[in-house]
Order: C-alpha cells, then structure tokens, then sequence
C-alpha cells in the first residue's frame, strides 16, 4: 500500500505497518485510491475530513439553481389587458432563469375554433423572442394546446441587441 503522511512523504508499506504509523501520529488512515495499483492511503483525522466534505456538497447545493416550470392559462378569447399582465409575468420568470408553458384551455364549443388559441401561443411567443426561446410548436393535447418556452442562455440577450441595433459606419477618411 502507498500512504501519504501529513510531513509531504510517500511510503509504500504493507497495510498494517501504514495504519500503526498513522496511530502513532494520532491520524486515521483513509483509502484514497482503492483501484491504483498499489492503492492509495492518505494519514488524516477522519472526522475534519467528513466535515470538508459535507461542506463542499452545501457550498455546491447552494449555488446550484432549480430549474422550475411556471405555468400561465389562457383562453382562446383572452382579453388583450389579460394577455399583456401573463406576458409581462412569463418575461419576469424567464429573466429569472425558469421555464414557462403557456397552455390555451378549450371549454366547451370553443374546441371547433382550435386556430384561435394556436395563433394566440404563436403570438405569445413571437411576444417572447427576446428573452427567451420556443421549444417546439404548439401541441393540441385534449382540451388543451400548450407551447414551452425556455429562458435564452445568458450571452443570448446581448447578442440579439446587438443585432437590432443599427451598425456604425465606420468614418471615413477626408483627403
């Protein structure tokens, strides 16, 4: 077995001449590499080890975002205030990094009119555009037509503006 010692030195010992070494420093010794050949012990307090571990998983889960999908229900006959308060709340969720599905709920003998709540979800996401991005087109599922909408990656917006904006001439030089 190769140990490492606390001191930076590199044994290669049988096992249990590593652990009674790593006793006498009052250390525990931990398999590192179990797979190397040979494997690999590292002489350290066990328990400061657990913790350092435990810390890096929580560091990690803090800054890791959840993705969450918010969903906005609309009618095919939504009013035109009703529609701008959803579309400005999709752009708030989507800046917030989640995903939004827009669903039209047919009720009734609004079934027979499937375009309008098709041209509404095509609206609403060319509505969209600028923050975030279609995946797919509208989908009829029983009652329903639903479209989803994913937030653009995070140098995307920049790249869209850029395109709007008119391009500088560059100046020209006077003889």
């Amino acid at each position: 077995m190769r140990a490492v010692f606390p001191d930076g030195t590199v044994e290669i010992m049988p096992t249990a001449a590593a652990i009674a070494k790593a006793q006498d420093m009052g250390l525990d010794l931990i398999l590192v590499a179990p797979t190397a050949e040979p494997p690999v012990a590292k002489a350290m307090d066990f328990g400061q080890w657990q913790y350092e571990q435990q810390k890096k998983q929580r560091e990690a889960k803090k800054k890791q975002h959840v993705i969450q999908v918010k969903e906005l229900k609309f009618r095919p006959n939504t009013d035109e205030h009703d529609y701008e308060f959803k579309k400005n709340h999709a752009i708030r969720f989507l800046k917030e990094g989640n995903r939004v599905k827009a669903v039209v709920q047919f009720r009734g003998r609004e079934i027979a009119h499937t375009d309008l709540g098709r041209n509404l979800l095509l609206r609403f996401a060319e509505d969209l555009a600028d923050v975030g991005q279609v995946e797919g087109q509208p989908r009829l599922e029983g009652r329903n037509a639903h479209i989803i909408i994913s937030p653009l990656r995070p140098g995307a917006a920049k790249e869209k503006e850029k395109e709007k904006q008119p391009k500088e001439k560059p100046p020209e030089e006077s003889e």
